[in-house]
């Protein structure tokens, strides 16, 4: 997927990365993707450092091997064709709080493995208890707006689908 860095009035920079929005240094939002590839904690925070950042806040969702009681055998995420895109809108709205200078965040589809990278996000701000509730904020805005929908399968057989319309 792919995102195109857009001005206010709505036009294009013309930047776009291999699959993902990379707004650069003039952009609070520095990286946004939606990916079948493994993520990288280090590209994320990597993307929110700045001479203005005091501190930086990170969440990394991984696969766990159980939820609800049963044990999980495999997890895929799939996605809506508009999850990159408003995975960018919510990083923008995050990126315009007090304090906060830079956000970046990166998120899983395709099949994944107990223990892979499902989300990681960053944000960077002046101080501590902005980057703090900024990304608190940003995790949960995440996956209360992003159409990106979890199948879970157990290890009793069943199976399960988590967060679709």
């Amino acid at each position: 997927m792919a995102v195109r860095d857009t001005d206010e009035s709505g036009g294009s920079d013309g930047r776009v990365a291999a699959g993902h929005e990379h707004a650069g240094p003039d952009s609070k939002v520095r990286l946004v993707a939606v990916r079948d590839q493994p993520l990288s904690l280090d590209e994320v925070t990597s993307a929110v450092q700045a001479p203005g950042v005091g501190g930086i806040v990170t969440f990394t969702g991984l696969v766990r091997d159980h939820d609800g009681g049963r044990g999980v055998l495999a997890l895929g995420y799939s996605a809506h064709p508009s999850a990159e895109r408003v995975l960018a809108q919510v990083a923008r709205e995050i990126a315009e709080r007090d304090g906060v200078v830079a956000v970046a965040a990166t998120h899983r589809v395709g099949d994944l493995a107990v223990g892979d990278l499902a989300v990681v996000l960053a944000v960077g701000a002046a101080h501590r208890g902005e980057a703090f509730a900024a990304g608190r904020d940003f995790i949960d805005t995440l996956k209360a707006r992003v159409p990106i929908w979890k199948h879970q399968v157990f290890d009793d057989g069943s199976d399960e689908w988590v967060g679709t319309p």
